[in-house]
């Protein structure tokens, strides 16, 4: 998808290349029984018992059937099946199962747990007991897979009716097992590439994720692990499949470390200090309005690992800013409430009428190229307006120069500290007005560091102090010797770095006052 983007624009010098892809995507698999009048035909008409039956006697039994089937399967394939109470980190012992048992494409492993999940009881009625949702802890299977083309993923199983099925998959786990395949090179840490070969072709790549043939991959999965999908389950038509959940990511590789660091901090403030209600309503794709039933708001984190994070949120939809690995600055839409997007499509009225217009979005898995489209579009109009901000990189790399030692012909020559007082009044003297025209000598400076320097029996001392400072400033390019003479003069780089220090030291120890 190709889009010009004026953030990438402006700082080009230090950005190697950019790439917009899915992240983390939630499918939802709903069978027609997820609502409790329809689960009532389904017993009553189709299974042809009572209900008090089912639930006593026919959903323990295929609760008990499914997770007899997780066995099997995982037996099947010489995985690990493992049940376990209490808090887990899922997707961490899937990969300590991968480590200990390598597989390069099936099943990892089969994780039972308890959970609590929406589900159905029996009500009290004047006739006859009725169903009621109710949510009710108990087993849930996850089955954890490394697909050929969709690389590391997950299928969640409720045990109990209404058997909803969730799975999980990752668009960078796609780019890269695609990347692969074509052999193109690329370095992947955790849910991001920190080298690319060919960014072009990533993102040609990248694209294509939301147009796979996805009710046919995930049907495909739905029916590998519920077997009830095949006999007792089959006259209900298979589910219907959503988008729950859909992350969208813009990544950014900068050069270095060091120049996205004091950038990153400046995007911060800017996005803190600047992004009001309104502009999170233009960036989400919404126009303001006074009378928006909803919640807006900014959340700002500094204790997040690895690196801090700012989020705007609108009901369920939220923008967030981060870096990853200090070296990548991610943008990120997440949907949660399609809705709230509006799409050019065709809509069915109750009264049987169809027309075309501009509609909510909705959640079924063929909307996901609209989800992409969205999402882009979100994440460009959030880095348009960060152009705004400059780049401080120039000022960090005018602070190495002057903190950090330099060596010259064997010689290591120690660096300076802004911080402290007799530094800043070196630098002061140093850029003095009276010697823009025919530059200072070592008794000028010497004249400011040590008023009482005439009578004082450490003059000498004193006066080879003064030419060990001009010579750790000379050697950094800020001050040079004016030829046939003893007289040194301050050069415009000398000029900008002291200046800019020296006005920050005076600001900062004002305030502190």
């Amino acid at each position: 998808m190709k889009t010009l983007c004026p953030f990438t624009t402006k700082f080009s010098s230090i950005i190697s290349w950019k790439l917009s892809c899915f992240d983390r995507v939630i499918f939802k698999g709903h069978l027609p029984i997820n609502r409790a009048e329809v689960l009532e035909k389904f017993v009553d008409r189709t299974l042809k018992m009572r209900r008090y039956d089912f639930i006593h006697t026919t959903a323990p039994a295929w609760s008990e059937r499914l997770v007899d089937h997780a066995k099997d399967y995982a037996a099947k394939f010489g995985r690990t099946y493992e049940y376990y109470q209490g808090d887990i980190d899922k997707d961490a012992w899937a990969m300590k199962q991968l480590r200990d048992q390598p597989v390069t494409e099936g099943l990892i492993g089969v994780l039972c747990v308890q959970e609590t999940c929406a589900t159905f009881k029996l009500g009290y009625a004047e006739k006859r007991p009725v169903f009621v949702s109710r949510k009710v802890p108990h087993r849930v299977l996850y089955y954890y897979f490394l697909d050929r083309d969709l690389g590391f993923m997950h299928v969640r199983l409720q045990t109990w009716a209404p058997f909803m099925c969730q799975i999980y998959v990752n668009g960078h786990e796609f780019l890269a097992r695609k990347l692969k395949q074509r052999n193109i090179p690329f370095e992947q840490v955790d849910n991001c590439f920190t080298q690319l070969q060919d960014p072009k072709a990533a993102q040609r790549l990248a694209d294509r994720f939301p147009k796979l043939p996805w009710p046919k991959i995930l049907n495909k999965y739905a029916n590998q692990v519920n077997p009830l999908l095949r006999r007792e389950l089959k006259d209900l038509g298979g589910h219907y499949w959503v988008s729950d959940q859909a992350e969208y990511a813009t990544d950014m590789l900068f050069i270095s470390k060091h120049a996205l660091a004091g950038l990153f901090l400046r995007l911060l403030a800017f996005a803190l200090l600047t992004f009001t209600p309104k502009k999170i309503f233009t960036y989400l794709g919404r126009k303001w309005h006074g009378k928006f039933d909803g919640e807006v708001q900014t959340r700002y984190r500094t204790e997040r690992e690895p690196g801090t994070c700012i989020k705007h949120y609108m009901k369920n939809n939220w923008l967030k800013m981060y870096d990853k690995l200090g070296l990548i600055l991610r943008i990120e839409t997440v949907i949660n409430q399609p809705g709230e997007f509006k799409v050019w499509r065709a809509c069915q009225h109750r009264d049987g009428r169809s027309s075309t217009d501009w509609y909510p979005m909705c959640k079924g898995v063929g909307n996901l190229r609209h989800y992409q489209g969205h999402a882009l579009a979100c994440n460009q109009r959030y880095l348009e307006s960060l152009v705004a901000v400059d780049d401080p990189t120039p000022g960090y790399d005018d602070l190495h120069k002057l903190t950090e030692p330099q060596r010259q012909h064997g010689r290591s020559y120690a660096g300076f500290n802004p911080a402290r007082q007799e530094e800043t009044r070196l630098f002061a003297a140093v850029l003095a007005g009276d010697h823009i025209a025919q530059g200072f000598r070592n008794k000028d400076i010497r004249a400011k560091l040590y008023p009482k320097d005439k009578k004082d029996p450490q003059r000498r001392r004193h006066s080879a102090a003064v030419g060990r400072m001009l010579k750790r400033l000379h050697v950094r390019g800020l001050v040079v010797k004016v030829p046939r003479s003893r007289r040194w003069r301050i050069t415009e780089q000398g000029r900008r770095i002291l200046g800019d220090t020296l006005r920050v030291y005076r600001r900062y120890s004002t305030q502190a006052a």
